[in-house]
C-alpha cells in the first residue's frame, strides 16, 4: 500500500479535493489543515484507489462504504467550531478514515465498528499512517460507549431511524453530536448541541445518505 501515492493519488488530487471542499463552503482552517494531511486513498482497495478523491462515497466491503470527502468535512466543522477537541466518540467507523481526519483534530478518538474484518483493516492503515490517538473497537455502537463518555463530540456515520437519548447523555456541556437521521432516501443530517444542564437543542440539516446503523457484533 503507497501511502504517498502517484497519479490520481498524489498531492495535487488532494488539493483538488481540497478546492472542491471550499467551493462546497467549507471553510474551518482546522478541519482543511486535516483532510490535506491524511489521505484517502490507503482506506481504500488499490482497484479504486484512482477515485480516492472524487466527491463521492466509495465501496469498503462488507456492504459499507467510506462517506464522500464533503460529508466528512461537514461533520468535522459542524463539531470542531474552529477548536481543537478533548475526546470524540466515532459510531460507524468503517474503513477508519474518518478518525484519522478526527485524530487531527482531538486528542483522543474512540471509533467503534461492528464489523470484526473493516476494525482490522483499520488498525493496519492506522499503524502504517502512524496515527497513534486513535482507538478502534469492535462493538455495537448503537447507543455510544458510556464508559469512555463523556465526549466532546460524537459522529455518527450511519443513518439511525433516531437519536436514542442514552447518546446524548454522553456529550459534555456544550458539546455536539452529528448524526444521519431517517431511512433510505429520507435521511438527514441532524446537530444536537448539550445545553449546561442538561436540556439539549436540535437542528436539522441537508438531506444526505448513508448505509443503516446496524446492531450487533459480526
Amino acid at each position: 500500500m503507497s501511502v504517498h501515492g502517484i497519479g490520481m493519488t498524489s498531492q495535487r488530487a488532494r488539493a483538488r479535493m481540497l478546492e472542491n471542499l471550499k467551493a462546497q463552503g467549507i471553510a474551518d482552517p482546522l478541519v482543511l489543515a486535516a483532510m490535506q494531511a491524511i489521505p484517502r486513498h490507503p482506506f481504500l482497495e488499490e482497484s479504486i484507489q484512482q477515485r480516492a478523491y472524487d466527491e463521492t462515497p466509495l465501496p469498503i466491503g462488507q456492504g459499507q462504504t467510506i462517506s464522500s470527502p464533503y460529508i466528512v468535512a461537514r461533520a468535522c466543522e459542524l463539531v470542531c467550531r474552529g477548536h481543537t477537541l478533548e475526546r470524540v466518540l466515532e459510531i460507524g467507523g468503517g474503513c477508519g478514515y474518518q478518525a484519522a481526519v478526527l485524530s487531527r483534530l482531538a486528542r483522543e478518538v474512540l471509533s467503534l465498528e461492528r464489523i470484526a474484518k473493516l476494525v482490522g483493516k483499520a488498525r493496519q492503515t492506522l499503524r502504517e499512517l502512524r496515527i497513534n490517538n486513535v482507538l478502534i473497537k469492535n462493538v455495537d455502537g448503537s447507543f455510544g460507549y458510556p464508559a469512555a463518555a463523556p465526549y466532546d463530540a460524537i459522529i455518527v456515520a450511519a443513518a439511525m431511524p433516531y437519536i436514542p437519548e442514552e447518546l446524548t447523555r454522553q456529550l459534555k456541556p456544550g458539546g455536539r453530536l452529528v448524526a444521519p437521521v431517517g431511512a433510505g432516501d429520507s435521511q438527514r443530517l441532524v446537530m444536537i448541541e448539550a445545553g449546561p444542564e442538561g436540556a439539549c437543542t436540535r437542528q436539522e440539516l441537508e438531506a444526505v445518505k448513508f448505509v443503516p446503523l446496524l446492531s450487533g457484533v459480526t
